[in-house]
């Protein structure tokens, strides 16, 4: 056969072939290989195509038609369709009306409008809009007011909602939570932006000045690395704090050395600072009068005077500090003398216990009803930093006088005030073993906060 040419010529002619040759013979071998090893699958492929006994011809075609109910478009868009409703929060602002801020808000329906602008009841939001303060409205996609929430103060909350039977407002006292909040800060350059990178508000770094402000002075002993840890309380509303409280205690530590504070509240509710072993945080005077400023002069038994041009002593120190600045009374005292006096221009002399005696002097102004032989407290302000009399520039000159002879106010010895009663120590050393604990935990934890 044909077929078998192939394998006759080869067994016919000498086995010397050329390469050529033998590559063309091996490949006609494998060509009909592979075509005798598909001869099942044809069969196999001519079986699925068509099926024993299967009727080929004469196959009627039939259309039918059915009806199908569909639900009504009408029910349909009311089961699925649901209302979106947004709240908007905004600012009040300096030039703000009522209408303007509603239309911020979107608030565009009538009734509400209206609603909020005549109902006695709504007159809290007209009456009572206060800049830089929040509110918070719920409407839907058409402008219709669902409730509407504006916090005028601190302990109030006023709102609006919207009943079956039209808009409702209402005032609510707020309930409060009240939380104690732990905060650590390392000063870098000064005090304010120690507390503001730590986020502590300033009411309680003005605490920390007030409470440690007889044993440092922050206009001068402050260094780069001192840190701070402080306890306060804070009030919540809905899981933020809307008002910090008062400080309940602190440690700061000054050039390496550290001073703690905790406080104490009597049965009659006075709180008081003491150190860890009962001691008032209070002296009897404050190492400056003033919060904040600097030192542009200090003490000196012999200076060339700045106007005159004389040598003569300095014996006070002067602070420099904007005009206006508040002065405080450095302790308790009674005002000996108020008014102007040489280079002093205006100035104040205080008259306190144990033959001490306190200077104000070159004073823009003096605080209202201040009088000659008034009772003033420690920490009270009596005046306001000026430039009166022989001064160069806006500054406050303070001289401290003990049995009348002139001390530095910076060095002198300040008198302890009284230390804690005896019969309220034991329950202040139970309650400062708390604050100490909180202290330490936050010292030792190596985080900046705990809330």
């Amino acid at each position: 056969m044909q077929s078998n040419e192939p394998n006759n010529l080869e067994n016919s002619k000498p086995r010397i072939l050329t390469q050529k040759t033998s590559t063309q013979a091996r490949k006609l071998d494998l060509r009909w290989i592979i075509a005798i090893s598909c001869l099942p699958l044809l069969g196999i492929a001519t079986s699925f195509g068509i099926a024993p006994q299967t009727l080929t011809d004469n196959i009627s075609v039939e259309t039918i038609v059915e009806d199908v109910a569909l639900p009504h478009i009408d029910a349909l868009s009311t089961v699925n369709t649901i209302t979106e409703t947004f709240w908007v929060t905004e600012i009040i602002r300096r030039d703000d009306t009522l209408t303007s801020l509603l239309k911020r808000l979107n608030i565009r329906n009538d009734d509400a409008i209206q609603f909020l602008q005549s109902n006695r009841d709504a007159n809290t939001l007209a009456s009572q809009l206060k800049p830089g303060q929040s509110v918070r409205a719920q409407t839907n996609e058409a402008g219709k007011l669902i409730a509407l929430q504006y916090q005028f103060n601190h302990t109030h909350l006023f709102s609006v909602i919207h009943s079956d039977v039209g808009y409702i407002a209402k005032t609510d006292e707020i309930n409060f939570k009240t939380h104690t909040v732990l905060k650590s800060a390392t000063i870098k350059n000064s005090l304010f932006g120690a507390t503001d990178a730590a986020d502590i508000p300033d009411s309680v770094a003005m605490q920390l000045v007030d409470i440690f402000s007889t044993d440092i002075d922050f206009q001068t002993d402050l260094r780069k690395g001192d840190r701070l840890v402080v306890a306060y309380e804070a009030e919540y509303s809905e899981g933020l704090q809307v008002k910090a409280g008062q400080v309940l205690s602190a440690e700061f530590t000054n050039d390496g050395k550290t001073y703690s504070a905790f406080i104490y509240r009597d049965p009659s509710g006075q709180a008081t600072y003491y150190s860890n072993d009962g001691k008032s945080m209070h002296k009897s005077f404050l190492r400056s009068p003033l919060e904040f400023s600097r030192i542009s002069s200090g003490f000196s038994t012999g200076r060339l005077h700045p106007i005159l041009q004389t040598m003569r002593a300095h014996k006070g120190v002067d602070y420099a500090a904007p005009i206006g600045t508040r002065v405080k009374a450095s302790g308790d005292g009674i005002v000996e003398f108020v008014g102007s006096k040489g280079g002093y221009g205006n100035v104040i002399v205080l008259q306190h216990n144990n033959k001490i005696s306190t200077v104000y002097g070159h004073l823009s102004g003096f605080a209202p009803g201040l009088h000659q032989g008034k009772k003033v407290s420690q920490g009270e302000v009596i005046a306001y930093v000026g430039k009166t009399g022989l001064a160069t520039g806006p500054h406050l000159h303070y001289e401290f006088l003990l049995n009348g002879e002139h001390r530095d106010p910076v060095t002198v010895a300040l008198p302890s005030a009284e230390p804690i009663p005896t019969n309220y120590k034991a329950a202040f050393l139970a309650q400062k073993a708390e604050y100490a604990a909180q202290l330490n935990l936050l010292r030792t934890s190596n985080v900046a906060s705990i809330d």
